[in-house]
């Protein structure tokens, strides 16, 4: 059965499943399913709890013996199975299958797993998982509806703030979900119930944001060339490599040359998007930048790239003079402005 996160509490209230499972990469979010869990396994006398991490040398013998084994003072039990690569490997793929198919009355079992990619959800241990469990799977938290997040959560604590403070909270915990929840747990500590001002926000919250270069072409599509500078100054400050950086920006340019190209000779953008494995939150982005950048901006794009290359070898550019990471910047903006 799948279960959306905001029907956990009202699932719990009725009683408990013999099985969970979490997927997500938002570890805070996942964290705090995992533990509305707990709290209410405890409440409901699995006052024994087993903890099964697989790693190199796990052998898929110890869940089914943990699950047999009875308890040893008589009581209900947890069982909590992590796989931290979301990879079970063969032998874990049957194991687990077999699981599911024998569950124990007396144990409860709670599977946490990272985002599974779409191969791998489409996987026989995942279905015999997804048919036999309560199963939760929580989707990133994107940088659009972050500040809609960091509201609500300031409203469960009796707080408020203006728009303005919601951005600007956001800009500072990007890509940091657990650093977003700290900081608004700061402010309720620092601050009383109500209206917090601008002042009061930017007085109490850090820069902790931690960027990653595979988000900049989610700055760049959608056209946010205040973001993107920031997240380039933001990678060049935390001393990533300009080579990775200058990779991920060009893979993009590419594509999005392929799709104009595509679409000049009067080829549909659905089928285009198909063809080259565009789905999810970046397919949504295609179509607006597409729209905004001509296919002469994105050709000469490709050829300041090349310059830019030439320029991290240390090489002379014939298009840029000065600081590679400043003309890293002017080729990214040329598609995002």
């Amino acid at each position: 059965m799948q279960l959306r996160l905001e029907a956990l509490d009202g699932h719990l209230g009725k009683g408990l499943a013999p099985l969970y499972v979490i997927t997500s990469d938002e570890h805070l979010l996942a964290l705090e399913a995992a533990d509305r869990i707990r709290k209410t396994a405890r409440a409901q006398g699995y006052t024994e709890r087993d903890v099964l991490t697989v790693e190199r040398s796990f052998k898929w013998g110890e869940l089914l013996a943990a699950n047999q084994a009875l308890s040893l003072f008589g009581d209900k039990k947890l069982i909590e199975l992590r796989i931290p690569t979301g990879k079970p490997g063969k032998d874990g793929s049957a194991a687990l299958q077999s699981y599911a198919k024998d569950l124990s009355p007396d144990n409860l079992t709670l599977i946490t797993l990272p985002k599974l990619d779409w191969q791998t959800a489409k996987s026989s241990w995942v279905t015999a998982l997804q048919q036999s469990a309560v199963y939760i799977e929580i989707p990133n938290v994107e940088r659009a509806h972050l500040p809609g997040w960091i509201g609500q959560r300031l409203s469960s604590q009796g707080q408020s703030v203006e728009r303005q403070s919601l951005d600007f909270i956001a800009d500072r915990v990007e890509g940091n979900l657990l650093a977003a929840h700290q900081e608004i747990q700061k402010l309720g500590l620092l601050y009383e119930p109500g209206k917090l001002s601008f002042e009061q926000v930017h007085d109490a919250v850090l820069n902790v944001a931690r960027y990653d270069v595979f988000k900049l072409s989610e700055a760049m599509l959608g056209g946010d060339p205040a973001r993107l500078a920031r997240m380039l100054e933001g990678l060049k400050g935390e001393g990533e490599a300009l080579p990775l950086v200058l990779w991920a920006v060009s893979e993009e340019i590419r594509t999005l040359l392929k799709l104009k190209t595509g679409m000049s000779q009067g080829r549909p953008l659905g089928a285009l998007l198909k063809e080259y494995r565009i789905w999810g939150p970046r397919e949504r982005m295609m179509e607006p930048a597409l729209r905004r950048v001509s296919l002469g901006t994105l050709e000469a794009a490709l050829q300041d790239a090349a310059q830019v290359d030439r320029m991290v070898k240390g090489l002379r550019a014939k298009r840029f003079a000065g600081d590679a990471w400043d003309a890293m910047l002017q080729l990214a903006l040329k598609v995002a402005r």
